[in-house]
């Protein structure tokens, strides 16, 4: 006697029902590895869409010019890089005169102090020395209000500061700060420009900076630190030129011989973007290894439970072995079971992961992403999991003996 896909369902759902707190320790395996799937892969592809639209640092057709490489690398290789050159703005000046692919040139560097507006301070804060041209390019600046500077007050060292919105609300409240003195240790900034709030990235505030004119950096805290030199080019196609017509200058600048390597280093959003792939990819790794290990456990525990599932229903075995059902029906209606039972673990497992995700997403202002095929994939492996442990007991009871399985007692 053949039994139907939906009596199979609804007798898997009965056993479930009737051993609630077996079916849950059964399930808990599949659940666990399922969230966690469901709620990595929400967070990383939220974070890697974040990433590629707020967190490039240049645009699509700018690079950056350091003394250090953006990706960082070795204890070795940091080592090796403290000894390069410092850039300057002698060099900057040079390219911006020679490199025939650069439309803009600009330089910049920072460090970090605590900024006051009379009885109010804030640590911590970037500050940003930058060329006049330096706002157009790359992570381009926008401005709520004020201006931006001139280059005049590049050229004369002036004492005039750009500010975040985190100034704004921190040390002035209600008050305009447009035409108000900041003070930078002992020296008063002038604030000629607001920029418009840019939120947190990473739950790190990108709102806690003053720009001033690099000039004036370098007047307040010496030009012995090194630059970044930035370029905008006219499109992306040009920029591998400029890349390599900016190489040639400085390594020709640097009296650098042929088998000689560069001692600074271009880097591009691609470069942090790709970085930032490769760490999170080993996050994503790790994780999918541990919700693996979770399923295999899940799995184990789904097949001794179908076991102990065959032992109790003997008896039932054997009746409907001798009123004519085929031993592929009986193998059939466990696997059914199993898959219902593993299936039911995946959608709970999805339900938990999504909300893990939503909370990890209010907790730390990070976005996350559920991606449908994600969904469908963890139903997919819940169930195949539920499938493939669930064989060894389907075929298990399939091949019982009908006379042996009717002298069974319970």
């Amino acid at each position: 006697m053949a039994v139907s896909i939906e009596e199979s369902v609804l007798i898997a759902l009965r056993s479930l029902w009737a051993n609630k707190l077996r079916s849950f320790l059964t399930l808990l395996g599949i659940i666990i590895g399922v969230l966690t799937i469901i709620s990595v892969v929400s967070v990383i592809q939220g974070l890697n869409n974040f990433v590629a639209t707020k967190m490039s640092f240049y645009g699509a057709n700018d690079f950056a010019v350091s003394k250090f490489s953006l990706i960082g690398g070795s204890l070795k290789q940091y080592r090796e890089q403290l000894k390069r050159k410092n850039l300057t703005l002698e060099e900057m000046k040079v390219i911006r005169e020679k490199c025939r692919q650069c439309e803009l040139v600009g330089a910049s560097v920072q460090t970090s102090r605590t900024v006051k507006f009379r009885n109010k301070s804030l640590k911590n804060t970037e500050i940003r020395g930058e060329t006049a041209v330096d706002h157009l390019i790359g992570s381009v600046l926008e401005l709520e209000r004020g201006r931006f500077f001139l280059p005049h007050e590049e050229n004369n060292s002036r004492f005039v500061a750009i500010i975040g919105w985190d100034l704004v609300e921190n040390l002035f409240g209600d008050i305009d700060p447009l035409g108000k003195s900041i003070k930078i240790g002992p020296y008063d900034f002038r604030i000629i420009g607001v920029a418009k709030k840019r939120g947190k990235l990473l739950g790190m505030s990108q709102d806690n900076f003053v720009r001033i004119p690099i000039t004036t950096f370098q007047k307040i805290y010496g030009a012995h630190r090194s630059i970044d030199i930035n370029v905008h080019t006219t499109s992306a196609s040009q920029m591998a030129l400029a890349q390599e017509e900016v190489r040639t200058i400085l390594r020709s600048l640097r009296h650098k011989t042929f088998k000689e390597p560069d001692d600074f280093s271009i880097n591009t959003s691609d470069t942090f973007l790709n970085f930032y792939r490769s760490a999170t990819s080993s996050i994503y790794l790790a994780m999918i290894a541990i919700a693996s290990i979770a399923l295999l456990v899940g799995g184990i525990v789904v097949m001794n439970i179908m076991l102990v599932s065959v032992t109790e229903r003997i008896n039932e075995i054997g009746i409907r072995l001798a009123v004519g059902a085929r031993r592929k029906d009986i193998l059939f209606q466990f696997l059914i079971e199993a898959a219902v039972l593993s299936g039911i673990g995946g959608l709970i497992g999805i339900l938990f992961g999504i909300i893990v995700a939503q909370v990890f997403s209010a907790a730390t202002s990070m976005p996350t992403k559920i991606e449908p095929v994600s969904v469908i994939l963890a139903i997919f492996i819940s169930t195949g999991t539920g499938l493939f442990f669930g064989l060894y007991p389907a075929n298990k009871a399939a091949r019982l003996n009908p006379i042996e399985a009717l002298r069974s007692e319970l």
